[in-house]
């Protein structure tokens, strides 16, 4: 694929940033990175994997930024860097205040942006979009549509937000009929229903990432798309598995298929797509589009609906 036409911009980042969250037990720490200049700028809020930080994803949080959109990565419960042990009382209910993390990002968008130097007044609040990887991407799912099935198998609260205007899903788990029994104890959240996922979203899955949460195989990671109802894409990468190329940093351990090839696609994939879907004149999504089509060596396939 060609690079994107737009010169990547200077970035400024600043971390920690806080978010004061009564009844969380801590409080929200947030990284933003924005591009050093330009108005106008549309919001990427990012949903880390577990046990990751804001720290985490930089090959996309630091390559969006410096394709003009401001991305916020807050630190949820989960993180590595914040220890809870399993016993803590909050442990079952990560998965919610992970949803409540998101949505506090995005009331708190005026303290954000007035804590990074140079960045008021440049934010566009009518162009935002939320992304997230594995655990991150059912997070982000929630503020899409997604909501979960209960005990009884109807559908729980609905937790979508009318401030996001489109979506990212890396590596999002499936329906959860096919759960281990190990998954269906301990992770009872993962039971997804994706019919009123209506808000627009690219749905990224590696075509070898198999799951042990699922006694199904690679195809697990497609659910979101298939049953979501219409204006989805689904990026299938090759050979991809759940780091899908080391989205969550270069070279680190947890990624099984290092691709820094793999990890370009989804940078100059997943930026167009936000790009139109957030500015519904732009073409660069459909030209992205074609040119993975007709490229011979392609690294995945694309469908939309």
């Amino acid at each position: 694929m060609s690079a994107s036409k737009t010169a990547p911009a200077t970035v400024v980042s600043a971390r920690p940033l806080v978010l004061p969250a009564p009844g969380r037990g801590e409080d929200l720490q947030v990284r933003v990175s924005a591009p050093a200049s330009g108005d106008d700028l549309p919001v990427i809020v990012f949903s880390h994997g577990f046990g990751w930080s804001m720290d985490g994803y930089l090959p996309l949080a630091d390559y969006w930024a410096a394709q003009g959109f401001v991305v916020v990565q807050p630190t949820h419960l989960d993180s590595r860097t914040l220890g809870l042990p399993p016993e803590d009382p909050r442990t079952p209910r990560i998965w919610r205040i992970r949803i409540e993390d998101l949505t506090r990002v995005l009331d708190g968008l005026d303290v954000l942006e007035a804590a990074v130097p140079g960045l008021a007044g440049r934010l566009d609040r009518d162009r935002i979009a939320v992304a997230g990887h594995s655990w991150g991407a059912q997070t982000a799912s929630a503020l899409l549509g997604a909501r979960v099935l209960g005990s009884d198998g109807k559908p729980g609260q609905d937790m979508s937000d009318p401030r996001v205007k489109a979506g990212v899903l890396l590596a999002l788990t499936g329906l959860g009929d096919t759960l281990t029994p190990f998954a269906a104890e301990h992770f009872p959240f993962m039971k997804p229903s994706f019919d009123t996922m209506t808000t627009p979203a690219l749905i990224v899955a590696g075509d070898n990432d198999q799951s042990a949460l699922s006694t199904r195989g690679p195809d697990w990671f497609t659910d979101p798309y298939t049953y979501s109802p219409g204006d989805k894409s689904l990026l299938t990468l090759f050979g991809g598995e759940h780091s899908l190329g080391g989205i969550c940093g270069y070279e680190v351990v947890e990624t099984t298929d290092e691709n820094p090839a793999r990890v370009a696609l989804i940078q100059q994939l997943s930026s167009a797509y936000l790009r139109s879907a957030l500015h519904p004149g732009d073409t660069g999504w459909k030209a992205a589009a074609t040119a993975l089509a007709e490229d011979p060596e392609a690294l995945g396939t694309l469908r939309s609906k």
